[in-house]
């Protein structure tokens, strides 16, 4: 009896983090350049697993394979997506990607590259920042919601970026 009240405390602390970290938030790391220049190779960031409403140009990290990828959420379910002269155009509306500096290019694309007219119910289309080293929903196809583990918004390494993600 005398362990059990001694160790309790412990053994609570361990089962909440582990909870925590399985449900709610967890660390995840970059893993190469697809996201440059918003995001860097390594960086360590906080992932909230429990949020699963995503909106345009949201972060994310998704399940692809055996990996896992982080990108941005540029279409969403019903919509058409395409590049035209490194311009997005959504639902044939030009729309600014103001997270991006000038001089990144991307490639013309049409949804109808992939097979779509339009992002089903249920699939997202993502993207990496540094459109020339990404691999993307423009080569992988749509991204089904279920393959989405949630949202980044904070960065916990290098301590030096340590905060927000603007």
């Amino acid at each position: 009896m005398k362990y059990v009240k001694e160790y309790l405390p412990y053994v609570v602390v361990i089962a909440v983090v582990i909870l925590l970290r399985l449900y709610v938030i967890s660390p995840v790391q970059v893993d190469g350049s697809s996201m440059v220049p918003t995001l860097q190779d390594n960086e360590i960031l906080l992932l909230k697993k429990y949020d699963h409403h995503f909106s345009r140009f949201d972060i994310v990290v998704l399940k692809y394979g055996k990996d896992k990828l982080v990108k941005r959420i540029i279409g969403l379910p019903g919509e058409t997506v395409s590049y035209r002269n490194s311009k997005l155009y959504i639902n044939d509306e030009l729309v600014e990607e103001t997270f991006l500096p000038e001089n990144i290019k991307t490639s013309d694309f049409d949804l109808t590259d992939i097979g779509y007219t339009t992002i089903p119910e249920g699939y997202y289309f993502v993207v990496g920042d540094n459109r020339n080293d990404s691999l993307d929903s423009r080569y992988i196809g749509l991204i089904p919601k279920k393959s989405i583990e949630g949202t980044v918004g904070f960065r916990l390494f290098p301590f030096s970026t340590f905060g927000k993600i603007s």
